[in-house]
């Protein structure tokens, strides 16, 4: 699903993001994304979103490589990825249903569907109670499955998380993160950017390690073939 062969991004200024990555994630796998602040994770998450382009190297993601993807193209490969955020950036102008309503309004599906589609990923995260709320009323657990759902009712074949428990306590984040086993366990790739080590060392799922933009570790518990 994603594959990264050589990957390097230079900022202008000299600025190395990432140098020499190469890692491959199965479809339908979970893996974390770590290292320490600086270390090129959010670059890397930006070059699968496409919203940054590989110095050198191929960047492929289902299939397309994106380092030769055209502009035109580019809508079409983000509406196959979700993106979950740690500060979740809600609308606090707009109810619970219409935050997760946004990504399939600007995709142009109808009014019917719309509503089928966010009542089914607020009932994934435990918020059909909710939908009417404005989500400034939620605690920052609710929040962030309201992120989560936004990022899901696509129904996107990947999702990618950049610190989605960084501001959680442990028994939220457990929580959060049995949400994203759930989407992984009925196929979605799940890709997660955290720094949390203690919360990763107790799950099952193969690791990224980058330090100063070099991949330094692609493996893990679940020690299956790649």
């Amino acid at each position: 699903m994603i594959q990264f062969d050589q990957v390097s991004k230079r900022y202008e200024g000299g600025h190395e993001a990432l140098t020499d990555v190469s890692f491959h994630i199965p479809r339908g796998e979970m893996r974390f994304l770590t290292g320490h602040s600086g270390a090129g994770k959010s670059t890397l998450l930006k070059l699968i979103m496409v919203m940054e382009r590989a110095s050198t190297g191929q960047v492929i993601v289902g299939g397309r490589n994106l380092s030769k993807l055209a502009v035109r193209h580019i809508p079409e490969v983000r509406r196959e990825v979700g993106v979950v955020f740690q500060n979740h950036q809600l609308l606090f102008d707009r109810s619970v249903y219409d935050n997760v309503a946004l990504p399939l309004i600007i995709a142009g599906y109808g009014h019917r569907d719309v509503g089928r589609r966010v009542r089914a990923a607020l009932d994934k995260v435990g918020l059909l109670d909710k939908e009417r709320k404005n989500p400034v009323t939620l605690s920052g657990g609710e929040q962030q499955r309201v992120g989560i759902a936004r990022a899901v009712v696509n129904k996107p074949a990947l999702l990618l998380a950049d610190e989605p428990t960084g501001n959680l306590d442990p028994q939220l984040s457990a929580e959060i993160m049995h949400l994203f086993e759930q989407f992984k366990q009925v196929g979605v790739t799940v890709l997660i950017a955290s720094h949390d080590l203690a919360l990763i060392a107790r799950m099952p799922y193969r690791l990224l390690t980058l330090r100063n933009g070099r991949l330094v570790t692609a493996g893990g518990a679940d020690n299956g073939p790649e």
